[in-house]
């Protein structure tokens, strides 16, 4: 039996699961396993695992689902391990559903185990007949087995559309969490009952949390249907960053530009530099970039949403600390000045690049006339 498994967010990777679970299959055939979603790949690569999971694409989840079922695998599991039972539950759901919407058969079993190890983990058949395996599975796991139809009852049948608004529930959310709409913060909780509200495609309301404006205008028009919605920090373990030793070119030195998108870091993770900017972009990427021995210049102004337990930085790393909202200010003008409005700036190496770019940088805001202070690493 070939079995294809998707393996989503760092939890299920840094509890062990994710390993347990895909020697636990291979005792039923063989096993193939990618990568679905972002915030894992750091995971699979501080636990060495890159040989057994993929993490060669960036994919979401029901993208690598789709490449299993263009495999034509006998069966594909989905593994998570969300801050809950009823996170856990949702997200499946939405991802088998955004699945059903990208492939020509759906003949392909499809389960999820969720949460394994917990007392609410739950094992779940998205579709196809296994119950045998579903039953042999949760005995060996000891979880409960939910249905599609008891998670739709339990969640989806108050989400509506009215009024040229729309409106979506954030389900198992908690007081005082960041709320992240497609990797952006947009507001944070109050309660334990959130939702979001889009007008024309723009949020426009956190019932039962405070709305971000600064977060909200960088998101800018959004699905809110098909949106990814995260609520808490998007890794909670207290892991030890692995270094992954890579080749740099003795000729040329290789400078990135990341503004507000953490999670798109590793498209530069053969650069030599990257300059951030904003407060949690600079705190994912040069969590990130650490893993490659990065270092980076971070703009930020203060607005932290600390996404993230701990923020890992290279050596020779330098953070600018700007007065409240300037870093933008401060991002457009070394985007537009050093970079020429390009993502990436080539050039010559030598041994003072580093101290190059963070004087260019100190010209200009000179010229801005901002106040600042700097942090070394």
């Amino acid at each position: 039996m070939k079995i294809g498994v998707v393996v989503h967010g760092p939890n299920i990777i840094d509890s062990n699961w994710a390993l347990k679970l895909i020697d636990l299959l291979s005792g039923y055939g063989e096993v193939s396993a990618r990568l679905g979603g972002t915030m894992g790949r750091t995971a699979v690569i501080d636990k060495s695992l890159e040989d057994i999971i993929d993490i060669s694409k960036k994919l979401v989840p029901s993208d690598s689902l789709k490449l299993f079922n263009d495999a034509n695998e006998d069966v594909i599991f989905l593994i998570n391990y969300g801050k809950s039972r009823v996170t856990g539950q949702v997200f499946g759901y939405k991802v088998y559903n955004h699945y059903l919407l990208k492939v020509a058969e759906n003949n392909i079993p499809l389960i999820q185990i969720e949460r394994p190890g917990e007392i609410d983990g739950s094992i779940i058949s998205w579709n196809g007949d296994n119950n045998d395996l579903i039953k042999d599975l949760s005995q060996k796991l000891d979880l409960n087995i939910v249905t599609p139809e008891e998670i739709y009852d339990n969640h989806f049948k108050q989400d509506k559309i009215d009024d040229g608004k729309i409106q979506r529930i954030v389900h198992g959310v908690s007081p005082d969490e960041n709320i992240m709409v497609n990797s952006m913060v947009i507001g944070k909780s109050k309660s334990d009952k959130v939702t979001l509200i889009a007008k024309d495609g723009y949020i426009t309301d956190i019932i039962g949390g405070t709305i971000k404006e600064h977060g909200v205008e960088k998101l800018g028009k959004v699905d809110l249907e098909d949106a990814i919605v995260k609520t808490g920090l998007l890794r909670k373990s207290k892991v030890k960053p692995r270094v992954v030793e890579k080749n740099k070119s003795a000729d040329i030195f290789k400078i990135a530009f990341l503004d507000h998108a953490g999670e798109d870091v590793y498209q530069f993770k053969d650069a030599d530099l990257v300059v951030t900017v904003g407060d949690d972009t600079t705190l994912i990427a040069s969590d990130i970039l650490y893993r490659f021995n990065i270092p980076i210049i971070g703009i930020t102004d203060g607005d932290l949403d600390k996404v993230v337990e701990d923020g890992f930085k290279a050596k020779n790393s330098i953070i600018f600390e700007f007065e409240s909202g300037t870093d933008d200010i401060v991002g457009k003008k070394i985007h537009g000045l050093i970079f020429k409005n390009e993502k990436i700036l080539i050039r010559p190496r030598n041994s003072k690049n580093i101290d190059e770019i963070h004087g260019e940088i100190i010209k200009i805001t000179n010229l801005l006339n901002c106040k600042y202070n700097i942090i070394t690493i």
